[in-house]
């Protein structure tokens, strides 16, 4: 150690001593995960791979390299992530690329996707609100190349994310991407039907969430509407997806350091009820229904009675709750039954 406190890297240090020496650190510091935390950021740091790291255990670090490795640990004792460290997170079998405006996404999202899969119908259209990183609506492209989909977002940096990882996982052609708030950039919907009573309409619903911006498309140079990707203004959807905001905002400050402190809190914050999304999207999703369709939100656990109500007001049918392998609810389900007809435009 020299006088300033701080460890003096030693070149002779080998990767497995690296690795092990940070474990210890992060393990004394109560982190659960430790080994593999530390195992994974030495390899990332050092451009190994899993493989490599296991193999070469034995060969000597540079000052360099240690040097890399120290930072990346430096930045998870701060309680960030080894994802957001590394940049990307795996989901459904296929790794996301992450940045500052998306949530990472996480296994107990997976039951969404499985469910999508499997309502979806052939050549079905896909409309997935407040996207992120777009892992829920590429993770059905990838396992349902027949369908199409278009995805919103608040967040023009989340866009730029979830159009990398669709460009990454070789379904750019089958979805498109526009930035605004929840419906709003989709456009006019083709038939409007009254609001909720008692809940406003839908406009003045987004700006009380906060959340009503005017929508901007994403550039898609290169990547047009051809190829079969819904339109705006014309296309009715047969599933609605979204994973939105459902969390209290008395209960985000309460979050565990590494959520409050490094995720978005706009992707997080649901409103003094944690139901302000719902709200919107009960209120709206029929409009860009086709009759028969369905709408599949994720929810809190504790929010399954609250959500359900307010799809049934809304005039949806077979309206479900799905709860996960914990057995906590999970995931909303209902269906447009209304049976309204696509007006000729």
């Amino acid at each position: 150690m020299g006088r300033s406190g701080k460890r003096k890297l030693s070149q002779s240090i080998t990767i497995g001593a690296l690795w092990r020496q940070w474990r210890d650190v992060l393990g004394r510091l109560g982190f659960d995960s430790a080994a593999l935390d530390a195992k994974r950021l030495t390899s990332f740091a050092l451009g190994l791979s899993d493989l490599e790291i296991a193999t070469r255990e034995g060969e000597a670090v540079d000052e360099a390299g240690a040097q890399r490795v120290v930072e990346l640990l430096q930045r998870r004792l701060t309680g960030e992530s080894v994802a957001r460290i590394v940049g990307e997170r795996e989901f459904y079998g296929l790794a996301f690329g992450l940045n500052a405006a998306t949530l990472e996404p996480r296994p107990e999202t997976e039951m969404l996707v499985d469910l999508a899969i499997a309502a979806l119908p052939g050549g079905g259209r896909l409309l997935d609100l407040g996207t992120g990183t777009g892992a829920i609506a590429i993770a059905v492209l990838v396992n349902r190349p027949d369908a199409t989909a278009l995805a919103t977002d608040l967040s023009a940096e989340a866009l730029a994310a979830a159009s990398g990882n669709a460009a990454r996982h070789g379904v750019e052609d089958k979805i498109a991407f526009l930035q605004g708030s929840w419906f709003e950039p989709v456009g006019a919907s083709p038939h409007p039907n009254p609001p909720l009573k008692g809940e406003g309409t839908p406009s003045s619903l987004g700006q009380s969430s906060g959340l009503n911006v005017e929508p901007k498309p994403l550039p898609l140079e290169g990547r047009g509407w051809g190829g079969g990707k819904p339109q705006p203004d014309t296309d009715l959807f047969d599933l609605i997806i979204s994973n939105p905001p459902y969390i209290t905002s008395a209960v985000v400050e309460t979050l565990a350091p590494e959520v409050r402190d490094f995720d978005p809190r706009l992707a997080l914050d649901g409103g003094p009820d944690g139901l302000a999304p719902y709200r919107i999207i009960a209120a709206e999703a029929a409009r860009y229904l086709s009759p028969g369709g369905r709408v599949l939100v994720e929810i809190g656990y504790d929010q399954g009675a609250a959500v359900t109500a307010l799809f049934v007001a809304a005039g949806f049918g077979n309206v479900a709750v799905h709860r996960d392998l914990a057995g906590l609810d999970r995931v909303i389900s209902a269906h447009h039954i209304n049976g309204i007809t696509r007006t000729a435009r």
